[in-house]
């Protein structure tokens, strides 16, 4: 799993960035993958309409990943909980990677995932921030 493009046939493939997020979730502390759940990973092209709509953006190419679903502090037991669900979006991960050089598409990937299963922990986008920045 090269993280190599310039000079290959064709751009990393869904598959490919779907490879990358499972050794990502796989790396991963113990307590941390037990703790995502039953946490269900994706790999679109590009986000969806609605899911621009409901975030205020048109520009699909600004969002890189997505969580969907209640997440753990808000899920009651008296209710079913829709299934929780991390969306990564193949293209506007390419361009981010191609745009700043400094880190590899296994990286960035992984970067997008842990964030987007911190939003299913709970955590607010200021609190994975200053994780990330200890």
């Amino acid at each position: 799993m090269s993280d190599l493009w310039p000079g290959q046939a064709s751009a990393p493939s869904l598959d490919d960035i779907a490879q990358r997020a499972e050794a990502a979730f796989e790396a991963l502390p113990d307590i941390f993958r037990t703790m995502a759940g039953d946490i269900v990973f994706r790999v679109d092209d590009f986000p969806d309409e609605e899911m621009l709509a409901a975030l205020g953006m048109q520009d699909p190419f600004e969002l890189t990943g997505l969580y969907q679903g209640v997440d753990l502090t808000r899920r009651s037991v008296l209710e079913a909980p829709e299934p929780a669900r991390v969306f990564l979006f193949r293209r506007p991960l390419l361009d981010e990677w191609a745009e700043r050089g400094d880190v590899t598409l296994s990286e960035l990937v992984a970067h997008v995932l842990i964030h987007e299963i911190g939003h299913h922990l709970g955590l607010t986008d200021d609190q994975i921030h200053l994780i990330e920045s200890e």
